[in-house]
Formats: structure tokens, C-alpha cells, sequence
């Protein structure tokens, strides 16, 4: 089946197309993400904006479009850190459900961890033993960890990459950045750290990899998921003194850094050197999987196939309902 997971995010929105079925990974198809930034459409009063509201609404019914022109039978939206904190985000919820038909799922930051972990879990087995997994976003940085596929401990922190550029991107901001980041780690770290040793530490997301990519320790994207990507805290020591000497330009011009990106990559390395360093993490692997991957794995979890009448149904767990074979997509 062809299945989509619209992820809402504080930077970007971006719809995941993959080919999945029950037992086996899902496979990338098609993709379509733009830049929005909602977390800059958060008023003084905590609330999102016309505007903000108005970019999401136009972009989810571009997403809805894309998902039925490559084939979608279903897809799963939900939004992370810049929405779901919002002090309206019911209200812009229930507006984009009346204008697309798409009924967005606010998801917690802990259930954000749960599904890294599960993706993390998947893409290295059983034979990885006890993990710690670290995963920074726009808004958040998710920490988890555990034997199982389910993690004994999930925590979300209020330190994502975009969030400490826009609270610190003032001259000499680095250095009160790195004191708030480590606090809010500090505050919570030990949750983790009572449950170790780990037997592999794995980090996810677009800034790990970037981080990867500039100290020297990530293959490009081009040679495939399965090449084994690693981020060094010793490099990366080196290379937030580094970064903090550049300007968002010259960010830009380094390997795996987006434009759209540089500005706050500064940020991003002061929050993985924080987390690891905390941790007592020396070095940490770099999985392709994160939250997307991780929702659709919980969805075909839940997924029961049988025949009937020489016909395939499915049936949806948790009061989804039912949704026969080639019905048009539906959000």
C-alpha cells in the first residue's frame, strides 16, 4: 500500500510518501515539504497568526493534493513543538480541518521520542541492544531510551535548533545559549543516565546529520541509507568554535547545510554538544529513520489483513474504521 505522514513542524511541513506493507520497511516514494517557519508566526500572546494559519492551511491542501496525485490510499498528519504550544492550537486545528477536510493530531513531545525510538529501533534490530537515542528539532530536542521497542524513558526539551537561534541570535549570544541549553538538559538528563549503560547511542534528524556531514564523519546522502554515519563529540568540539566564527553565508557553503539552515546551525551543534556531552556520549551513530518512520511503522503495526470474498480489507485498529481497497486517499 502507499501510505503518507504529513509532519507539521516549527521550520518545516513535510509530506512522506512511502510504499509499506505489514512486516516490511517502509519504502521512500515520493516527498513534498516547504519551508513555513510557523515558529516565527507565534505571536508575543503565544498564539499563531493569520498569516501563520493562512501559509499551513495552503500547504496542507498541497499535501492532500500531492498525496492523491502519487496514490495515497491513507495518510497520517500530526504536528510537533510550534503548534501543539500555541495558545490557540485547537482553534487552528479545528480551521484547517473546516477548510481541507484534514484532521491534524497534535502530537506530545514525549510521543515524538516514543516514535524515534521505535524507528530507531527497527532500522538497527534487536542485536543493538540497549539504546540511547537523541533527536533535535526545530522546537524540541527528544531524548529516549530502553531495551524494547517501546523506551523506558521518553523526554522532549523545549531546546530545538530553531528555537535557540531565535532566543539567542543576538551578538554574543552563543554563550548564553550554551548556559540555558545546558541547564534544561542538565534538568532532566539523569531520567536517562539511571537507566544505563547503553550498548549503542544513536542520534536522528536534519541537524545531526548536517553536523555529521561538516566534521567528517557522514557520507553525502547519494551513497545510500546504509552506509554507517558517525558524529564525534571530540570533532564536534572543534567545530561549534568554528561555526560560531562563520557567518550564515559562509554556514551555507559547508557539505549537507542548506541555506535555509546555516542561520541556525550554530544553535543546533551547541545543543548536540550539550546533549551529548551531558550524556557522556563519546560518539553517536546517525539513523535515516526519526518520528515519520516511526508513525508509519505504528500504523501498519496495528493494521489486519484477511480475505473475504475473494476481496482484501482492511481493518484499523483503535476506531480508525475501515477504508476498503482502492478507495480514494483520505486524511
Amino acid at each position: 500500500m502507499r501510505l503518507g505522514v504529513l509532519d507539521v513542524g516549527s521550520n518545516t511541513v513535510h509530506l512522506l510518501v512511502v510504499d509499506a506493507r505489514v512486516g516490511g520497511p517502509p519504502v521512500p516514494a515520493a516527498s513534498h515539504k516547504r519551508l513555513l517557519r510557523l515558529a516565527e508566526h507565534i505571536t508575543s500572546d503565544e498564539m499563531l497568526s493569520e498569516e501563520g494559519t493562512r501559509v499551513l492551511v495552503d500547504m496542507v491542501e498541497e499535501c492532500k493534493e500531492f498525496a492523491e496525485s502519487t496514490g495515497c490510499s491513507k495518510v497520517l498528519p500530526f504536528v510537533t513543538s510550534a503548534l501543539r504550544e500555541a495558545s490557540n492550537t485547537e482553534e487552528v486545528v479545528q480551521h484547517v480541518k473546516d477548510r481541507t477536510g484534514v484532521q491534524l493530531k497534535v502530537l506530545s513531545g514525549q510521543d515524538e521520542a516514543r516514535a524515534t525510538f521505535l524507528a530507531v529501533r527497527r532500522w538497527y534490530g534487536w542485536s543493538a541492544g540497549r539504546l540511547g537515542v537523541l533527536d533535535i528539532g526545530g522546537g524540541s530536542l527528544e531524548m529516549a531510551c530502553g531495551s524494547d521497542e517501546e523506551p523506558e524513558v521518553a523526554i522532549s526539551v523545549p531546546v530545538g535548533a530553531g528555537r535557540m537561534y531565535r532566543m539567542f541570535k543576538d551578538e554574543g549570544g552563543a554563550a548564553a545559549c550554551r548556559r540555558h541549553v545546558r541547564a534544561e538538559i542538565g534538568a532532566v538528563v539523569g531520567e536517562l543516565l539511571r537507566r544505563s549503560p547503553f550498548d549503542r547511542w544513536v542520534a536522528t534528524s536534519k541537524t545531526f546529520r548536517s553536523l555529521g556531514r561538516i566534521t567528517g564523519g557522514a557520507a553525502p546522502s547519494s551513497e545510500g541509507p546504509y552506509v554507517r554515519r558517525q558524529l564525534h563529540l571530540a570533532d564536534l568540539h572543534e567545530w561549534v568554535e568554528r561555526l560560531a566564527e562563520m557567518s550564515p553565508a559562509q554556514r551555507a557553503e559547508l557539505p549537507g547545510v542548506s541555506k535555509d539552515r546555516a542561520a541556525q546551525l550554530l544553535a543546533g551543534a551547541i545543543v548536540a554538544e550539550a546533549a551529548m556531552e551531558l550524556a557522556g556520549v563519546e560518539s553517536v551513530e546517525l539513523c535515516p529513520w526519526a518520528s515519520r518512520e516511526g508513525i508509519i511503522l505504528n500504523h501498519l503495526d496495528h493494521l489486519q489483513y484477511w480475505q473475504r470474498d475473494g476481496l482484501r480489507a482492511r481493518s484499523l485498529h483503535h476506531g480508525e474504521g475501515e477504508m476498503q481497497a482502492g478507495a480514494p486517499a483520505t486524511l
